[in-house]
């Protein structure tokens, strides 16, 4: 946070800006190529954005105005041409749903009230909005989002507040995950992006609604997202830290005191060395210190009361850690978010076809016996990047030995096989319950160890499980 450095990188960043700016107003996505209506939009909300936050000093608004000054009468004139095509194309003008693209000009255009609409671009503008407001109900949640803020800054308080009351009722409002939609996930287009439609809903909330509870119960969502997942995308950092920064309580004015009792052990965050913005701190007991009573844990968080003199409360989180060393026969199951379950099943061929019987602990196998592995994967909330190890006895031997990407029932992992384990990595695992099976060879007698099954979220290791282990004896 050097002041007088990233003064000047934002006057570099504003140069290069100036520089895809073409004659007409509008930017090109890529140096050297034509004009792009969407990319032009983004750029100048972006621009509101950075205005709404303060973040430019004289100079830089000297240099926001050039581009401004162009860039908002180049897209009022696409928006005269939308109408005008519909007008020529004969469109029935009273049943029209606007488009995304006709939505997000709206959104952009409320962010310069001071830029007056031009006399051409007047009656396509008082269109398009009137049919927005009519038709508001035909929209995703992005765009119903970006509908209640153009028309709350335009005056209107009956359709956003309408709008809010729709969106707040169709929520899921869960006590650890905040609030947040069904079936938001990543499609091909931009406005199919679900970090982007969240962190919007938080500014029209708080801007049009005034809901402080429900903008941190979204806030906290957007947090647990992304404890599990990454932001894939700078435009979604970007947008989100937009929300996170500018609306709801201000979780960054105080740093809470945290008083972790494990028995009769105290620890307490201002005893430990923290990380400077985050408060992450870490501490580690040695085995011989711990004892059974540290089994029962409290946590309490005490608020500081901000610079200005208020108490808030912003979410925390944090895990514990017991590590210890057990035969892997002996592991019973333990479950997080993330919750397995292994069984084996001897396979036999009758007139009826291939019969499974499950394999029950004690029961014996015979060298030769066809053996099918089934994991059962329950998991409550969508993850991205995570690793699930089954291991097996040493007498078993797999069918399949080659490494590949599969597919099934709409999940996409890659399977490899290694000497004592198979391994499954998945980019992104959503929320289900899903099964997978495969099959191995008794090659030779004796007692085993069948292992475990363990999996865990890379990026956020607290999410891990792993099923009970078990002894298979073969004949």
């Amino acid at each position: 946070f050097d002041m007088v450095k990233m003064s000047g990188e934002l006057n570099d960043n504003l140069e290069k800006l100036k520089q895809m700016q073409l004659e007409n107003g509008g930017f090109v996505w890529f140096k050297g190529g034509r004009d792009d209506r969407y990319i032009t939009q983004y750029i100048v909300t972006g621009i509101g954005h950075l205005k709404k936050l303060g973040a430019f000093a004289k100079v830089q608004e000297n240099k926001l105005t050039e581009i401004l000054a162009t860039a908002i009468p180049y897209l009022d004139k696409k928006i005269k041409e939308d109408y005008d095509y519909l007008v020529k194309h004969k469109t029935d003008l009273k049943k029209y749903s606007p488009g995304c693209s006709v939505i997000q000009y709206l959104y952009m255009r409320s962010f310069f009230p001071e830029y007056k609409i031009p006399a051409a671009s007047k009656t396509a503008y008082t269109y398009f909005k009137t049919r927005t407001r009519q038709t508001w109900t035909t929209q995703s949640k992005y765009m119903q989002g970006m509908i209640a803020l153009a028309l709350h800054r335009t005056g209107d308080t009956k359709t956003p507040a309408a709008i809010l009351k729709s969106l707040k009722e169709t929520a899921v409002v869960n006590e650890e995950m905040g609030m947040y939609y069904k079936n938001q996930r990543r499609g091909w287009f931009w406005y199919e992006a679900p970090i982007e439609t969240q962190a919007l809903l938080i500014e029209a909330f708080q801007e049009a609604g005034k809901d402080t509870k429900t903008v941190d119960d979204l806030k906290t969502w957007l947090l647990k997202n992304k404890q599990t997942n990454n932001w894939s995308t700078t435009k979604a950092t970007a947008e989100a830290c937009y929300a996170l920064l500018l609306q709801g309580s201000d979780w960054i004015a105080n740093e809470p005191v945290v008083t972790i009792q494990l028995g009769n052990t105290t620890i307490k965050s201002t005893d430990e060395k923290q990380e400077a913005g985050t408060g992450y701190f870490k501490n580690t007991i040695s085995g011989e210190k711990v004892n059974p009573q540290m089994g029962n844990i409290k946590v309490d968080l005490t608020p500081n009361p901000s610079p200005k003199g208020e108490e808030s409360s912003s979410p925390t989180w944090g895990s514990v850690y017991w590590q210890y060393f057990e035969n892997l026969d002996k592991i019973t199951t333990a479950s997080t978010p993330l919750s397995l379950s292994k069984k084996l099943f001897v396979e036999t061929n009758t007139d009826r076809g291939p019969v499974l019987t499950p394999l029950a602990e004690g029961n014996a196998l015979k060298v030769g016996d066809k053996v099918k592995v089934r994991i059962e994967l329950r998991v409550d909330r969508d993850m991205e990047y995570v690793h699930m190890k089954d291991m097996r006895a040493s007498a078993l031997e797999p069918v399949n030995v080659i490494s590949s990407y599969k597919w099934q029932g709409g999940l996409g992992y890659y399977e490899t096989t290694k000497d004592a384990s198979t391994n499954f990595f998945f980019d992104n695992l959503y929320k289900g319950t899903y099964v997978f099976e495969y099959t191995l060879f008794a090659t030779h007698k004796g007692n085993f160890s069948n292992g475990v099954t363990t999996i865990q979220c890379m990026y956020a290791p607290e999410f891990t499980s792993h099923s009970e282990g078990i002894r298979i004896s073969i004949e």
